[in-house]
């Protein structure tokens, strides 16, 4: 039997090792330090957002909209903040700039 090795080097959710060797893999992991973690979060989020970006309308799209407030949580937490943190945050940007509701699209400004 000839043994495959995939090559992934990303960072990963805390339950995929476990997945994997449920599935008979042997994952080789490593545990990163603060500044990698960073690094591989702000990889990961870039990743998660082009998934969004070339997911169809759904419930597809809304996994892959999770995946990346899960990033998000994650940066915010290496930070010492919370989610709820950057939620009163944009509210408060909300309130003082307005959301994309209206979906105004700024062509040009005549100074």
């Amino acid at each position: 039997m000839i043994n495959l090795i995939k090559t992934y080097n990303k960072l990963v959710r805390d339950k995929i090792p476990e997945i994997i060797k449920n599935n008979n893999g042997i994952p080789k992991t490593k545990i990163l330090n603060d500044i990698e973690y960073k690094k591989e979060l702000e990889i990961k989020l870039t990743e998660e957002i082009n998934e969004v970006l070339n997911s169809a309308d759904g419930e597809k799209r809304l996994e892959e909209l999770a995946d990346v407030l899960e990033v998000v949580k994650s940066l915010a937490e290496l930070e010492k903040n919370t989610l709820d943190d950057i939620i009163d945050l944009a509210n408060k940007k909300r309130e003082k700039r307005g959301g994309f509701e209206l979906k105004i699209y700024l062509e040009e400004v005549d100074e």
